[in-house]
This record gives structure tokens, sequence and C-alpha cells, in this order.
């Protein structure tokens, strides 16, 4: 029994929704970052530590923060789908090392999980039609 079958000739309408909300949050989220300053980049780049990285904390923190603004833009157009979403694969699990660091096991890391989950997956599924990227 498939109930909502005929929804599937809405699937790069649901694309859509899906980039244009995830856009939107990562930017409501990375916009104070990228205006906070070096004091926010380097605090935001010292999670880097979580996995194995000690140098130039400013700097990683400044490209989370890009990462997030202008990634969740990028995600919302539907350009450069694909590397964004592996941009924010890898920001994701710098995030989850950190909450795992910082001892808050699963239940304070599951968000960033979630999204890197999501993010693989879109990764694989693309942008749809309604994008920039369309084919």
């Amino acid at each position: 029994m498939a109930y909502f079958t005929s929804l599937n000739k809405y699937k790069d309408f649901g694309l859509l929704i899906m980039r244009v909300g995830l856009g939107a949050m990562f930017i409501y989220h990375g916009y104070p970052k990228l205006m906070g300053g070096k004091e926010i980049w380097t605090g935001l780049g010292g999670s880097m530590k979580y996995v194995g990285i000690t140098f130039l904390p400013m700097m990683w923190g400044l490209l989370a923060a890009l990462a997030e603004a202008v990634g969740g833009l990028l995600l919302i157009l539907g350009l450069a789908f694909r590397p964004v979403c592996l941009v924010l694969i890898i920001n994701m699990i710098v995030a989850a090392a950190s909450h795992f660091g910082q001892g808050d096991g699963l239940g304070g890391a599951s968000h960033a999980v979630e999204l890197g989950i999501v993010f693989a997956g879109l990764l694989f599924i693309g942008p749809g039609k309604y994008s920039v990227d369309k084919k």
C-alpha cells in the first residue's frame, strides 16, 4: 500500500524545501559567528583540537563561520551544492567531535551527527532541478 505515491512527481520540490530550510538555518547560526570577529573565530576554531589540529584556531573558526553562513546561502541557491555538502559534513564532524570531547556524549552531539547524515545523503542525491546547478 503506497498512500502517497502521487507525491513522487514532487521530489525536486521536496529537495528545494530541504535546501531552503537547511540553508536558512545555517545562515541564522553562521552569520553571527562570521560577524563575531577574532575572539569568536578563535573560540570556534579551538574546537579543531578535538580532531587533532591545534594550530591557527582563528583561521579555522573563520572558515567554519564562512562554511555555515556562505554555505547556507549556496544551499538555498543550489550552487556548488555537492562541494558545499562536503564542507558542511566536515564542519558537522568537527562539531560532533567537539561535543564528544567536552563530555556531552551522543545527546550533545546528536544534532551535529544528524545534520552530517543529512548532508551525506544530499551529497549523493544532488540539489534537484530547482537549483542553479541543475543539469
